[in-house]
C-alpha cells in the first residue's frame, strides 16, 4: 500500500523536477550570456527563430528530432526490463551500415518496398549487434554497460574499415559508400531543409511500442521483469530471455535509426557521422523517466534546442557550446531526482521501513 502511494507521489512529483531542472539550467545558461555581455533578448530571440522560424530552420529541427526520439526509444525500451543499452551508438552505426549496403545493392523494387526491407534488414543488423551484450547479461550476468560501451568502438571502427576499404564510392574523396538508389530514398518535407517522412516513421514506432508495452503480454512481461525479476521467475516469467528480448528490441530500434539517417538526409553511409546520436537518446530518456507517452516531448524539446543554437550562434555571436552546457546542466539534475527515487524504492523494499 505505501509502495502504491510512493508510485502515485513519484508520477505527480516527476515532471515538475524536470521542470524545475530545466528552469535552473536555463537560469545558468542566462547567467553565462550575462557574464559575457549579450542582450539576453536578442539570444532568445535568435535561440526561438533559429529553432521554428521558416520553413528551412523548422526543418532542422524535425531532422534533429526523429534521432533523438528513436534513440531515446531504444534506450527506455531495454531499461523497462532493466538492461541499460548504452550501445544503441554501436547499433545505429550497423543499421546505418546495412541501410547503405542494401539501398545500393537491391535494384528493381518499388520504393514502398525498398524502404520497408531496408528498414527491417537494419533493425535486424542492430539487433543482432545489441544479442552480444544481452546474451552475456543474461548467461553470465557481465555487465551490460560495460559490453555495450565497448562494442560502440567496435562496431564505430569496423564500418570505418568498410567504408574505407570494401564498400567505398571510388569517384568520391572522402570516406563514404556509394548512394543508395533513388527507390530507397525517404521523400522530403519542408524543402529546402533535410527533414523527410522519417518523422512520420519515428512517431509511428513510438505509438507501435506504446501499444506494446501497455497493452500486450509481451509488454507486461518485460516491466514486470524490469520492476522486480525474482518475482517474473517465480509467476513463470523467463526472465533472462525477456531480458535478451529486450535488447534485441532496443537495438532493432537503433538499427532503423542509423537506417533513417541514411534514407533520409545522406543518401549514403559516411564514416564517423552520427556525432553522438545515439548517447543523446540517454539524455531524451532520463528526462522522460523512460515514460514512452513523454519521449517525443522531451525529444523535441532538445531538438529545438539543439537547432535553434545554430542561429543563435549565426547572429548573436554566442557558442553553441553554452546550450551544451544548459543541457548537461539540466541531465546533472534530473539524473541526481532519479538516483534519489531509485534510493528510496531500494530502501522500502528492504526494510519495509517509512521512506521519507
Amino acid at each position: 500500500m505505501k509502495l502504491n502511494l510512493l508510485d502515485r507521489l513519484d508520477k505527480l512529483q516527476a515532471p515538475l523536477n524536470v521542470l524545475v531542472a530545466v528552469l535552473i539550467g536555463f537560469i545558468i545558461g542566462t547567467g553565462l550570456m550575462l557574464v559575457e555581455g549579450h542582450n539576453i533578448g536578442e539570444a532568445y530571440t535568435a535561440l526561438f527563430n533559429g529553432a521554428f522560424s521558416g520553413r528551412f530552420n523548422f526543418g532542422g529541427t524535425l531532422e534533429r528530432f526523429v534521432p533523438l526520439l528513436l534513440s531515446g526509444l531504444a534506450f527506455a525500451i531495454s531499461s523497462k526490463a532493466s538492461v541499460f543499452n548504452v550501445g544503441v551508438e554501436g547499433q545505429l552505426y550497423f543499421g546505418a551500415m546495412a541501410a547503405a549496403y542494401f539501398g545500393y545493392t537491391i535494384v528493381g523494387l518499388p520504393s514502398f518496398l525498398h524502404i520497408t526491407l531496408v528498414l527491417l534488414l537494419a533493425g535486424l543488423a542492430g539487433a543482432l549487434w545489441a544479442l552480444i551484450p544481452g546474451f552475456l547479461r543474461a548467461a553470465y550476468r557481465v555487465n551490460e554497460v560495460c559490453t555495450t560501451i565497448m562494442l560502440n568502438y567496435v562496431a564505430i571502427y569496423f564500418t570505418s574499415y568498410i567504408v574505407n576499404h570494401l564498400f567505398k564510392n571510388p569517384h568520391i574523396g572522402v570516406p563514404q559508400t556509394p548512394n543508395i538508389q533513388e527507390s530507397a530514398r525517404l521523400a522530403r518535407i519542408l524543402m529546402p531543409s533535410r527533414a523527410n517522412i522519417g518523422v512520420y516513421i519515428a512517431l509511428g514506432i513510438v505509438l507501435f511500442f506504446i501499444w506494446l508495452m501497455d497493452y500486450t503480454t509481451l509488454g507486461y512481461k518485460i516491466k514486470t521483469v524490469g520492476l522486480n525479476p525474482q518475482f517474473a521467475t517465480y509467476a513463470g516469467f523467463q526472465a533472462r530471455s525477456i531480458m535478451v528480448g529486450a535488447m534485441v528490441l532496443s537495438g532493432f530500434i537503433g538499427g532503423i535509426t542509423g537506417a533513417i539517417q541514411v534514407l533520409g538526409i545522406h543518401g549514403y553511409f559516411l564514416d564517423n557521422f552520427s556525432k553522438s546520436l545515439g548517447f543523446d537518446g540517454i539524455m531524451v530518456a532520463l528526462l522522460a523517466r523512460n515514460n514512452l507517452k513523454v519521449l517525443p516531448f522531451v525529444a523535441f524539446f532538445l531538438a529545438a534546442l539543439k537547432s535553434g543554437a545554430v542561429g543563435m550562434e549565426r547572429f548573436t555571436g554566442i557558442p553553441r557550446e553554452l546550450i551544451g552546457i544548459m543541457e548537461a546542466v539540466i541531465i546533472l539534475f534530473a539524473a541526481a531526482e532519479a538516483i534519489i527515487v531509485i534510493r528510496r524504492r531500494l530502501s522500502y523494499q528492504k526494510g519495509g521501513a517509512e521512506v521519507v
